[in-house]
């Protein structure tokens, strides 16, 4: 299994890659307690290490076990990485006058269990489709295939109706803005909410919201598909 890292790709030139935004060891310390603050707004320790802890008891009772732990290094820095990105990608949407109802991830969950996982989530994340139809009902192993799908990324079944409503958000964004405006809201966006992280997990890079080994930026253009690791 390739190791994962905390981003939610879309490939290709028509969507937005939630890449890990640069993290270094520098940093203050002028928010105790917290691992980042969002436009003054404190996502504690403890906030973090619960979602941590969740990943990890579902990967431990998975057939995969071994395999998901071994390849989820670094998962409370990405799971951070994560929060913080939802926040920019909700917000940006907010500004844009772009949403995505209760009805719209509910649609989009059944869709994906009733296709078997695969064939929806690939649409979905290469920006083919920017909403999910209803396929019938929804089949056990589907549903255990979109489990999978996202525990391999670190995110934990609780959180999976959050992921999708970020797929679909972030989607919406580009087909109503286009590919290189989008990705100037999402740097003017993660400036404006002043994100601050704790140095014991980085530091954030608002101009290139990009991760320093796999240098991804936040929307990728097709130029840019070969690099995708």
């Amino acid at each position: 299994m390739r190791k994962t890292r905390a981003t939610l790709a879309v490939p290709a030139a028509s969507a937005l890659l939630l890449a890990a935004p640069l993290l270094t060891a520098c940093g203050n310390d002028a928010h105790p307690g917290a691992a980042a603050v969002v436009d003054g707004d404190r996502i504690t320790v403890s906030q973090l290490q619960a979602q941590v802890n969740d990943v990890r008891d579902a990967q431990r009772e998975s057939p995969k076990a071994e395999q998901l732990v071994a390849n989820s290094g670094g998962l409370s820095q990405n799971t951070l990485i994560r929060m913080i990105q939802f926040r920019v990608i909700e917000r940006a949407a907010q500004d844009n006058g772009v949403r995505v109802t209760r009805r719209d991830v509910r649609q989009c969950r059944q869709a994906v269990e009733a296709r078997g996982g695969g064939d929806v989530l690939r649409a979905l994340q290469t920006g083919q489709t920017t909403t999910c139809v209803p396929a019938g009902e929804a089949q056990s192993d589907g549903a255990a295939a979109l489990r999978d799908f996202y525990l391999e990324q670190g995110i934990a079944p609780s959180r999976i109706d959050d992921a999708l409503r970020m797929e679909l958000l972030r989607n919406r964004l580009v087909a109503k803005l286009g590919v290189a405006k989008v990705n100037e809201v999402f740097a003017r966006t993660s400036k404006e909410l002043a994100i601050d992280v704790n140095p014991r997990y980085g530091k954030w890079d608002d101009k290139r919201g990009t991760a320093v080994l796999t240098k991804e930026a936040w929307l990728r253009t097709s130029g840019d598909a070969s690099e995708r690791a």
